[in-house]
């Protein structure tokens, strides 16, 4: 039996999260991240290895394969039922832990979120962005739902689950060899993202 540190591991770890699962395992969604993707990745140079911090069931991953051949992937993934997903993926090394638990083993060119920080315990939010930026060879980037202040927002009738902030520029803050290099947004009724939500996507690199 797990034992997590905070409630919103505990969320997403269980009933919720496979339910979660069953709501967003539509592959076309990997369309929509190819475009995504294909925006934020044209700012970077030389990725030859990514890693996913909360991943589910790696439609985002799946989406990075396609755009950069042959490249290296990983995943943090805290939910069983997702974890049984992604080991359909070939090729795909797995960590099947909270992002909490995860101990960096090496570095990798590209390290990401996408909806995952607004999930997060925001008492632990430093402690992801050191992960994140010890995991980092190269890049850094964060695409999460934005708010220049901190701000709770009611999530499918659950409190203390979902958060909104200024998630890039904390780290920016924490870390000052980190640099802003690109942003964007995607909106949830572009035809050409065709997304669930509005997504900001903020890309950082180590100087």
């Amino acid at each position: 039996m797990n034992i997590f540190k905070t409630e919103q591991e505990e969320f997403w770890s269980g009933n919720f999260g496979d339910d979660y699962i069953d709501r967003n395992k539509d592959i076309d969604m990997v369309k929509c991240n190819i475009t995504l993707f294909s925006q934020i990745i044209k700012s970077t140079l030389d990725i030859k290895s990514v890693i996913e911090f909360g991943s589910n069931i790696g439609l985002n991953l799946l989406a990075i394969r396609s755009l950069l051949a042959g490249i290296e992937l990983s995943a943090i993934e805290i939910n069983t039922k997702a974890v049984k997903e992604l080991r359909k993926i070939p090729n795909l090394k797995i960590y099947d832990r909270s992002l909490l638990d995860f101990v960096p083993d090496y570095q990798r060119d590209f390290v990401f979120t996408k909806c995952v920080l607004i999930h997060i315990n925001p008492d632990m939010l430093n402690k992801v962005y050191a992960l994140l930026y010890q995991t980092s060879k190269k890049y850094i980037c964060i695409a999460e739902y934005y708010n220049p202040t901190p701000v709770e927002v009611i999530y499918r009738g659950h409190r203390n689950k979902l958060f909104k902030r200024d998630f890039s520029g904390e780290i920016l803050d924490k870390f000052k060899d980190l640099k802003l290099i690109d942003y964007g947004f995607a909106y949830h009724r572009d035809d050409k993202y065709n997304l669930l939500d509005d997504i900001n996507w903020f890309l950082m690199e180590k100087s």
